[in-house]
Parts: structure tokens; C-alpha cells; sequence
């Protein structure tokens, strides 16, 4: 398994997937899978390219999910090795998306492979979800595959999504979830006017300032076991002509939420709206929200994920939700237990990502090993 998950993992860093594209990266992965007997599906949003692929009928559904696109490469100069060519050096693989998430995508399929090779009478069903879209806007991808299960009634057991989410060693982190994220682009209206006749205007800074200083001191709730309390921070705030004599007449604040299961979305915007009404402001809100928490508390998933990782690389590991959002907030509207799991991310996004070639067995070994603890009856 370790030389042909790394072969695999080779070819499909090779294939140039800046996001949106996917450059033929999921012509590989089918290919190996309609060997092994899957139901293929390419769905086609716009310029995104996505995978939905099944083996089997009944329940329950084991799916693994992930993204073939990458983010840009950078600066190549800056590279020891060009980012498109894997190269092995020091025991590691280099290039672009060799963290995130290709090799995770690589054992992916060799794990599939051994499985059923093992086991072609396993019960219930294997699947794949695949995008080109998740590093970008991610409009046309995870959720939109999402969309089409959802309308015709295809529901989800379990999810594993590849995303690379241990910090030290393999094996150290699982993600059970993630924060919402909610964001904001508030205006303050005031009245522009001279300077030197403030009686004639209104600051909209000044207005603003006793509401700011409230909401950044607001307690949102206290998180839970699994989250952070939630917090709220302003990234961008602008107001002004530039000049040095003039009052402005609005000031424009960008803000966002990292939320937990704590809260809602609805009681979090009441109390911005309620906080912002109460201080008298003219204003204008506009909301985005870019992705809703997720939470799969201990149960069958992380046990035997838990479980796998520890016989394989005889780790403890972690449940976390800490980080950014992935596509498991989309997986998690037709499944109830989503976990993500792949290599080390310290050197993902970054010039020379890379990963321990070890660490491409020991992966697809837990990944294997996870599907029998899900599906072979003892």
C-alpha cells in the first residue's frame, strides 16, 4: 500500500488544480474506482468539477470527502522544488497540495482498495465526495453535491473528510466540528459637515463608539465542551474624506463571528441589532453567513476513527474543533456524524508544503481501518 498511495499522491500533485480547476485530478481517482464496482456521477456547476461516487445499496453509508483544487503556489522562485513537480527529499513529499489534501485523497482510494480486497461482502455502502471548489468561494462544490443528494432523499451515515488536521504528529487531532461563521458589513450614517461647525453635522464615529466598545465587551455565550466561547471582532473600519476638516458622514465597519453551537445565528444577530438600536444609530446591516457550526459528539465515527489511529500509530488522539471552516459544514445537513482527518498542517498554504512519506501508509492503513470497524460485523 505505502508505494502505491505515494505513486497516487505523486500523479495527482502533478496535475496543476489551482481552484476552481481540478485538471483532471478526478479522472484518476474514477478510474480507480469504477475497478472496484462504484456507481460514477460527475456533477458540473459552473467551472467546478465534482465526484459523487457509490459502491453499494444499503445502509450504513461510509463517505469520504475531500477537494482536489489547491490554492495558488506562490512565489515559485521561492520553492526548493517546482510546486507542480512532487519531489521526494529528506523523507518528505513536496509540492503543491501534498498536505492539503491529495495525499489524504491518495489513501483515500489505496484504503478502499485493501478493504475490499479483504472484504467484497462488507455491509453497507462506500462513498466518495469530491469538489474542485472548497479553497475558493465554494459555491459550486461540497454544497451543491449536497443539494442534489438532499432533493432526491440520499442521506449520509458517516463522513470522513480528509481535510489535514493533525498539529505535531499523524494521529494527534480529529476535528468533530467546526465554528459557524457569521459576517457583518455595517454602516453608521451621520452628516458630513466642516470641522469647525460640528453643530451642523453628526460624527458617525462619535456616534458609533459607546455601541463598538459594548459589543466588544459582550460575553456571547460561555461555548460548551466542545467549542470556545463564541467571539466577535471587527476586521476593517473606514471613515473619512482623508482630509483633516472634514466629518465624515458614515463610517463602514466590516465584522465577523466565529461561533459555537452555543449560540444561533438569530440570537446573535438580535443582539447586534438590538445593541445598535438601543444607542439610537442610523444604520445599515447586511449579513453573510459562510457557514454554520457542526458538531459530532462521541459516538460510532469518532470512536472508530479513535480507534484506528490508536492501533496504528499508538496515539491518543484529540477531539477539536478548533480552526477555520471546511466543507464539513455543508456534509453535516445529510449527516449526522461528520469528523475530519488527514496528515500535518503546519505546512499547508505555505511555500514547500509537504508531508512525511511515512505518513502516507500509516494514513491510508487508518483509513482501511476505520471502514472495518464500521462495517465488518465481529
Amino acid at each position: 500500500m505505502s508505494n502505491d498511495t505515494l505513486t497516487l499522491a505523486q500523479a495527482l500533485i502533478a496535475r496543476a488544480s489551482q481552484t476552481p480547476f481540478d485538471k483532471g485530478c478526478q479522472e484518476i481517482l474514477i478510474a480507480r474506482l469504477k475497478v472496484l464496482g462504484f456507481h460514477i456521477e460527475t456533477m458540473r456547476f459552473g467551472e467546478v468539477d465534482n465526484l459523487w461516487a457509490r459502491r453499494g445499496n444499503t445502509v450504513p453509508v461510509v463517505c469520504f470527502a475531500g477537494h482536489t483544487d489547491v490554492v495558488p503556489a506562490g512565489p515559485l522562485e521561492q520553492w526548493d522544488s517546482d510546486p507542480f513537480v512532487p519531489t521526494i527529499r529528506d523523507d518528505c513529499l513536496y509540492g503543491r497540495g501534498a498536505a492539503d489534501m491529495k495525499s489524504s485523497l491518495a489513501a483515500f482510494i489505496t484504503a478502499i482498495e485493501s478493504f475490499l480486497d479483504k472484504h467484497s461482502d462488507h455491509q453497507g455502502s462506500i462513498a466518495l465526495l469530491i469538489t474542485s471548489d472548497e479553497e475558493g468561494i465554494a459555491v459550486n462544490g461540497t454544497v451543491k453535491v449536497v443539494e442534489t443528494l438532499q432533493a432526491r432523499g440520499e442521506l449520509l451515515d458517516y463522513c470522513i473528510v480528509g481535510e489535514p488536521t493533525c498539529m505535531d504528529k499523524l494521529g494527534d487531532t480529529i476535528k468533530n466540528g467546526r465554528r459557524g461563521s457569521l459576517s457583518g458589513s455595517l454602516t453608521i450614517k451621520g452628516i458630513q459637515g466642516h470641522i469647525a461647525y460640528p453643530h451642523l453635522a453628526k460624527n458617525p464615529i462619535h456616534l458609533a463608539a459607546p455601541a463598538i466598545a459594548e459589543l466588544a465587551n459582550i460575553e456571547w455565550d460561555q461555548g460548551n465542551e466542545y467549542f470556545p466561547p463564541t467571539t466577535w471582532h471587527i476586521s476593517n473600519i473606514h471613515a473619512g474624506t482623508g482630509a483633516t476638516n472634514v466629518i465624515p458622514g458614515r463610517l463602514d465597519i466590516l465584522f465577523n463571528f466565529r461561533f459555537s453551537t452555543a449560540s444561533t445565528i438569530e440570537s446573535l444577530k438580535d443582539r447586534i441589532h438590538n445593541t445598535l438600536d438601543r444607542h439610537q444609530l442610523d444604520y445599515d446591516l447586511i449579513w453573510e453567513l459562510s457557514g454554520k457550526p457542526f458538531l459530532t459528539p462521541k459516538g460510532e465515527l469518532a470512536t472508530a476513527i479513535s480507534d484506528a489511529i490508536t492501533q496504528i500509530t499508538d496515539i491518543h488522539p484529540e477531539l477539536s474543533t478548533s480552526g477555520g471552516t471546511s466543507d464539513g459544514r455543508f456534509i453535516a445537513d445529510i449527516c449526522k456524524q461528520v469528523v475530519e482527518f488527514g496528515p500535518c498542517n503546519a505546512t499547508i498554504h505555505k511555500i514547500n508544503e509537504h508531508v512525511h512519506v511515512s505518513d502516507l501508509e500509516r494514513l491510508a492503513n487508518i483509513y482501511q481501518l476505520t471502514l472495518e470497524n464500521l462495517l465488518i460485523r465481529n
